[in-house]
């Protein structure tokens, strides 16, 4: 038995009193905002939101980047997050000179990957989207990361993700469970995404899972697995290592749900250390003294440092410290099973096409009366 698990799990339990006054604040706040009380702004342009009902990992980063990938090469497209744990505050359009601790972790991250997509970040969402209309005049959609939960702003296509070890069917509110809004709130998506499913995910497991969620007034439910790229080198992305189960390697890494991280890892490798840090930590000259040491105790030849690529970019400012270390970052995407991710893609692109369809029709109507 793993004693640390155990306890946590049982000192959240103790937690529930926190928990059902927790939930009856979020309950009372969907309510004034169902009933109008509190007014969502809602933008004449195409928003999709990413978010989910719970804290932690659900693969946010990786369905932000999905969607710009696929819709970059027809719409201009930006990407809008709070920018957790950066040292600015307010808006912030980022530039070849923006770096992690100004914009945060995954938006940099965005940023190093998609160089000519605007990255932009700001803790209020509904000041922030009329900024970055004003700075890039031609965008044509907007995708809000982490944002489903806020309800400031009324997206036009909402992107639920839910994890398949952990649904939010299953989950209970904070500190007791992971659970950051109503688990009722699911029926405000327009998509679900059942993440981090097993590969081998079967037809009879596809119908177990569509019925206990439900799908909900056309609701489209989607299943995706964990897609691990090939290791490239933190400063030369040409550089790249395939895992062969013959080397050692140290993971480090600061992210919400590391586990799948480290089975995969633990499969892959002959032998795996970590270094475990708090999500979005921000490395500093002791932790990569620490790093550097644990490194170095590994007597095997064949030897990497492994890291995510959320963690990279808080790395890079020890490019110095790093340059003669095998410091290699693993990439990490979503794979649609069933061979559904067309359509999924269609339900976005078709969103996007059919707002500004709908708008040049409201617009030659008012030009004729």
């Amino acid at each position: 038995m793993n004693f640390n698990a155990f306890f946590l799990k049982s000192f959240r339990v103790l937690l529930l009193p926190f928990a059902l006054i927790y939930g009856f604040i979020v309950t009372i706040r969907n309510y004034l905002y169902d009933t109008n009380r509190i007014k969502s702004e809602t933008f004449n342009f195409p928003i999709i939101c990413v978010g989910n009902l719970a804290v932690g990992g659900t693969g946010k980063s990786p369905m932000v980047e999905y969607l710009v990938k696929l819709l970059k090469d027809e719409f201009e497209v930006a990407t809008l997050s709070r920018g957790y744990k950066r040292k600015t505050k307010g808006y912030v359009l980022a530039s070849n000179k923006t770096t992690a601790l100004e914009i945060g972790d995954e938006p940099m991250q965005f940023h190093l990957k998609f160089p000519n997509v605007a990255v932009a970040v700001g803790e209020e969402r509904v000041v922030a989207v009329p900024h970055l209309l004003q700075d890039i005049p031609n965008l044509q959609t907007i995708i809000l990361d982490d944002a489903f939960q806020h309800r400031q702003i009324n997206a036009g296509f909402n992107v639920l993700l839910t994890e398949y070890a952990n649904r939010f069917t299953h989950d209970i509110f904070l500190p007791t469970g992971d659970l950051r809004d109503e688990r009722k709130s699911y029926k405000r998506a327009d998509i679900i995404v059942i993440t981090k499913c097993p590969p081998d995910l079967d037809e009879v497991q596809k119908k177990k899972l569509l019925y206990e969620i439900h799908a909900w007034r056309g609701q489209q439910i989607y299943f995706t697995t964990i897609n691990y790229g090939t290791p490239y080198h933190i400063f030369d992305t040409k550089k790249t290592w395939e895992l062969t189960g013959k080397e050692e390697v140290l993971l480090v890494c600061g992210i919400a749900n590391p586990k799948p991280l480290k089975d995969y890892i633990h499969n892959k490798t002959h032998t795996y250390y970590q270094i475990n840090y708090s999500d979005h930590h921000i490395f500093n000259i002791d932790d990569l003294y620490n790093i550097k040491k644990k490194f170095e105790t590994i007597e095997e030849p064949q030897k990497i440092i492994l890291t995510t690529e959320k963690d990279a970019v808080r790395f890079v400012k020890f490019d110095t410290e790093l340059s003669e270390l095998p410091v290699y970052v693993l990439p990490i995407t979503h794979q649609f099973l069933f061979n559904e991710g067309s359509a999924f893609d269609s339900a976005v692109i078709s969103y996007i096409k059919n707002h500004y369809k709908n708008k040049n029709k409201n617009d030659e109507s008012k030009e004729t009366e």
